[in-house]
């Protein structure tokens, strides 16, 4: 959309997933406000901002961890056009008062020419603390290269709750639910510091590159069983608690991270398998999170390079033994094809830059 002119025009509508993704993957526009800008050297604004105007704070978060010139996405879109004979040169800066630090970018645009900046500046910690959807505010500011202000709006936003995760259509991105797992909190510690407490030799040593793969698969036997009696022994069973706020319910849901499952001793199965997978994390283990319609299973690599995976039916922890939590996986998975399954390697999220959130 291009508007012309030298009065000010603002229009708010829908925006696809949070912000402007690169390449042929660029969703409908949903959120966002255009404006032309009267000054010596004209140029057309839009703004985009969130996912239906929502700002999933795992996606904040990992767009603030890439480059500005890698990012696929933002938290704020800003699509310049300018339509002067002459070029262009701008600061830009955008912030969510009150939420985050501000990012400035700069830009040089030849006469004719239109780019689009996308942006994410850091969040401070209240965002990552925030239980429950809020109002909010972007802010965007543009000056010239000698400091005079050209263009200034504000778009309304919606802050989701930092436990929301946003599946997608068909689980799309079900990858960035390894921001749920943490692998280096107190707590975690705290649960593996318990678990060793269930093995013979007083140990949890993960992986051992002197083992053969059999004798491996037999110690991931082993310290897997512990930490599930050590978390079934500190009272760890199943509450739903999926319940989430705000638009998309059918493709969003509440997951806990694994630091409050452990100090409510309450988890779901999606919330149970974040809490293992961050305990295999942490003892440098390669874990595993599987979707199936209506489940989740954890999974841990079994030795080194193995392609098997030692699956857990997690959501079980309280309820019954560990041999039968691992035949419960077995069975669950093989009712389903492959279609219907997936899968999610911590490693591999973490090589994509899904790194846990604060």
């Amino acid at each position: 959309m291009h508007l012309f002119g030298r009065i000010l025009i603002v229009s708010v509508f829908c925006f696809g997933f949070c912000l402007a993704w690169a390449g042929d993957n660029h969703p409908p526009l949903t959120n966002s406000s255009s404006a032309s800008n009267p000054g010596l050297l004209q140029s057309t604004y839009r703004i985009e901002a969130g996912l239906d105007g929502e700002i999933f704070p795992v996606f904040a978060n990992y767009a603030s961890l890439q480059k500005a010139q890698e990012r696929r996405f933002g938290v704020v879109a800003i699509t310049i056009s300018n339509t002067s004979s002459e070029t262009l040169r701008q600061r830009v800066r955008v912030e969510i008062p009150g939420w985050s630090n501000t990012e400035i970018q700069p830009i040089e645009l030849n006469a004719g020419a239109q780019r689009t900046l996308l942006f994410a500046p850091s969040f401070l910690p209240r965002l990552y603390q925030n239980r429950e959807i809020v109002a909010a505010i972007a802010s965007v500011s543009v000056t010239d290269s000698e400091g005079r202000n050209l263009y200034s709006a504000t778009i309304p936003v919606r802050l989701r709750s930092s436990e929301d995760m946003y599946w997608g259509e068909g689980f799309k991105y079900a990858s960035f639910v390894a921001s749920w797992v943490t692998p280096h909190r107190p707590e975690v510690e705290s649960a593996l510091s318990r678990a060793k407490e269930y093995t013979s030799d007083r140990r949890l040593p993960g992986y051992e590159d002197w083992k053969n793969s059999r004798e491996q698969e037999q110690e991931t036997y082993r310290e897997a069983r512990a930490i599930y009696s050590a978390l079934q022994g500190a009272g760890l069973s199943y509450v739903k608690s999926s319940l989430t706020l705000g638009g998309h319910q059918r493709v969003s849901e509440r997951v806990r991270m694994p630091y409050v499952s452990l100090l409510g001793n309450s988890a779901n199965c999606i919330d149970a398998v974040v809490l293992y997978a961050s305990l295999f994390e942490n003892l440098s283990m390669d874990a595993e999170v599987v979707i199936v319609p209506g489940h989740a299973y954890v999974g841990v690599r079994v030795a080194p390079g193995s392609p098997r995976f030692l699956m857990i039916d997690a959501a079980l922890t309280g309820r019954t033994n560990f041999e039968a939590a691992v035949a419960s996986a077995r069975r669950g998975l093989a009712r389903h094809g492959a279609a219907q399954i997936t899968q999610i390697l911590i490693p591999e999220a973490r090589s994509s830059g899904i790194y846990p959130m604060p």
